[in-house]
C-alpha cells in the first residue's frame, strides 16, 4: 500500500524534480575564492540561495548557516535522520558534446549537466522524498533534516562548520555515492615527503626526475634527464621497460631525456594501473651511474616503493581485514632536481590500520632512507558503520523494494561526504553498470534512477522515523 502510494506520488511529480534540478544545474557552483559572507565564492552561495527558494516554495522550514550549508526540516519533532547532499560541483571541464555544462537538457530519458548526478539531482530527489512523506501523511513521529552543503568537492569545510553548531543525528545517509549502500570507507595516509642530496657532477649522472601530478591518481607519465649515459645502458633501460610493460622513449644525445608511459588509475585501485613513476625508478636502478648524487636517494626510494607492489609489502605495512579488505599504496608524484627530492604517496587503509602500524612504520621507513614526512602529514582514520544495524538493514530493504535487486553493504577505498560522521552511510544514487560520466564531460542522471532514488528515500524516511 505505502509502496504504491509513494511510487505514484513520485511519478506524478517527477517533472518538478527535473525542473528544480535544472534550476540548480544552471548555476556554476564550483568552488571559488571566498567573498564577504560567501565562504566558497559567488557560485556556491547562489546555488544555496536558489535551493532555499525551491525548498521554501514547498513549505519547509529552512535555515541558512552563513552560506556554508542550508537545511530543511520535515517537522518540529526530535531529529532522527539527516540526509546530507551538496550543491557545489567540480569545474566544467572540456569535451562536452550533448550540451554545455551549465545548460541542462533532457535527452533519451537522461538529464545532462554538471551536477546532475553529483549531487544536485540526488539532493532534489531527497527533497521530493520528504514532500511525498509529508503530503501523503505517512505516519512519522521524528524529524528529518535535509542538509545541503557547498564545499564537498574541495574539503568539506561546510559540514565541519555545520557540525560545530549542531549535533549529529542518530542516523545519517548521503545520496552522494553508490547504491546499494556504503558503510565502510578506508582510511588514508597522504604521505608528502622530502629529501636532500649532494649533487654529484661525475657521469653518468641523473640530472632530474619528474613524474605524476595528482596525489590520488596512479601516474601514467614520468621522465628523467641523464647525462653521459653510454648507448648500451640505454639499451638496457629499453629492455627493462619492456619487461615492466611500459612504453619508453629517448630524446637527445649527451643529455638524454628518458620518458616512460604507463597506465593511469584511481589511487584506491592501483592494481588497475601501471605506475610510470615506479617503473622509471626501476629502469634507472638497473643502469650504471656514478656513486652518490640523486640516484643514491632514488635507489633507496625504489626499495620502499618497488614497481608492482601496490599493497605496501616492501614498506612493511601490508595488512588486510575481512570487512574492509587490503591496504593499497601507490607512489603518485616524484620531483627530483637541484639537490632536492619531493614525493607524494597515497595509501588507502583498512579498518585494522592505526597510527602505530601505518603512519609510524612509514615514517620510520622513510627516515631510514633520509626521507622525511612534511610536518602536517597525518593519518585520516577509516570510517565504519555497523552493516548489521537496524538502520542499515532498513535502508537496504527499501532499496530492494524499488530496485528489485539484492541490497548489501559494501566497503570502498575512497571517501564520501559522511566519512567523519558517526553512523553515517552513503546511499545512492549511482547504479552499478551505468557510467554517469561523474566529474567528466556529459555528466547525466537517468530520470528512472532519479525517480527510483526518490521512492527509496521516501520509504526509508517512513520506515526509519515512524
Amino acid at each position: 500500500m505505502i509502496k504504491q502510494l509513494i511510487s505514484d506520488y513520485v511519478d506524478q511529480h517527477l517533472e518538478e524534480v527535473v525542473a528544480d534540478t535544472s534550476r540548480l544545474i544552471r548555476i556554476d557552483s564550483s568552488n571559488a575564492p571566498a567573498l564577504p559572507g560567501k565562504p566558497f565564492g559567488e557560485g556556491a552561495a547562489k546555488a544555496l540561495e536558489e535551493a532555499l527558494a525551491i525548498i521554501e516554495s514547498y513549505g519547509f522550514k529552512t535555515t541558512n548557516y552563513d552560506n556554508y550549508v542550508i537545511t530543511a526540516d520535515m517537522n518540529e519533532e526530535e531529529k532522527a535522520l539527516d540526509i546530507l547532499a551538496h550543491l557545489d560541483v567540480v569545474p566544467a571541464g572540456e569535451g562536452w558534446t550533448v550540451t554545455e555544462p551549465f545548460e541542462p537538457i533532457v535527452i533519451d530519458g537522461k538529464l545532462f549537466g554538471r551536477g546532475s548526478i553529483d549531487d544536485k539531482g540526488p539532493a532534489m530527489a531527497a527533497l521530493l522524498a520528504m514532500r511525498a512523506v509529508r503530503d501523503l501523511k505517512l505516519p512519522i513521529t521524528k524529524n528529518v533534516r535535509l542538509i545541503l552543503g557547498a564545499n564537498e568537492e574541495c574539503g568539506s569545510e561546510d559540514i565541519a562548520y555545520y557540525f560545530k553548531k549542531e549535533p549529529f543525528a542518530p542516523m545519517t545517509f548521503s545520496p552522494d555515492a553508490d547504491f546499494p549502500l556504503i558503510n565502510i570507507e578506508k582510511g588514508s595516509l597522504g604521505g608528502r615527503f622530502t629529501g636532500k642530496y649532494l649533487e654529484n657532477r661525475a657521469i653518468p649522472m641523473l640530472k632530474a626526475f619528474h613524474g605524476g601530478h595528482t596525489s590520488n591518481v596512479v601516474p601514467n607519465k614520468a621522465y628523467a634527464v641523464v647525462c653521459g649515459m653510454p648507448v648500451d645502458e640505454l639499451a638496457k633501460a629499453e629492455a627493462r621497460a619492456k619487461e615492466l610493460g611500459v612504453q619508453i622513449s629517448f630524446e637527445g644525445e649527451e643529455e638524454v631525456t628518458i620518458r616512460v608511459e604507463g597506465v593511469s588509475a584511481h589511487a584506491s585501485l592501483p592494481e588497475k594501473g601501471n605506475n610510470a613513476v615506479t617503473a622509471l625508478i626501476d629502469v634507472l636502478s638497473q643502469m650504471t651511474f656514478a656513486d652518490g648524487g640523486a640516484m643514491a636517494l632514488i635507489r633507496e626510494l625504489g626499495k620502499i616503493f618497488p614497481h608492482g607492489d601496490t599493497c605496501g609489502e616492501a614498506a612493511g605495512v601490508k595488512m588486510s581485514d575481512e570487512l574492509s579488505g587490503a591496504l593499497t599504496m601507490t607512489l603518485d608524484i616524484l620531483d627530483v632536481e637541484n639537490g632536492s627530492l619531493r614525493g607524494v604517496f597515497d595509501s588507502r587503509a583498512p579498518i585494522c590500520a592505526t597510527e602505530e602500524n601505518l603512519y609510524l612504520v612509514m615514517k620510520n621507513r622513510l627516515e631510514a632512507a633520509n626521507l622525511y614526512f612534511d610536518a602536517d602529514v597525518k593519518m585520516n582514520p577509516p570510517h565504519y558503520a555497523d552493516g548489521n544495524s537496524e538502520f542499515v538493514r532498513t535502508l537496504l530493504a527499501c532499496y530492494e523494494t524499488y530496485s528489485g535487486k539484492k541490497g548489501e553493504a559494501k566497503a570502498i577505498g575512497g571517501g564520501t561526504y559522511v566519512h567523519h560522521i558517526e553512523n553515517g552511510v552513503a546511499f545512492g544514487c549511482e547504479v552499478e553498470g551505468i557510467d554517469n560520466h561523474l566529474h567528466g564531460a556529459d555528466e547525466f542522471i537517468g530520470l528512472d534512477v532519479l525517480a527510483m532514488s526518490a521512492k527509496i528515500f521516501a520509504l526509508s524516511i517512513a520506515e526509519l522515523c515512524k
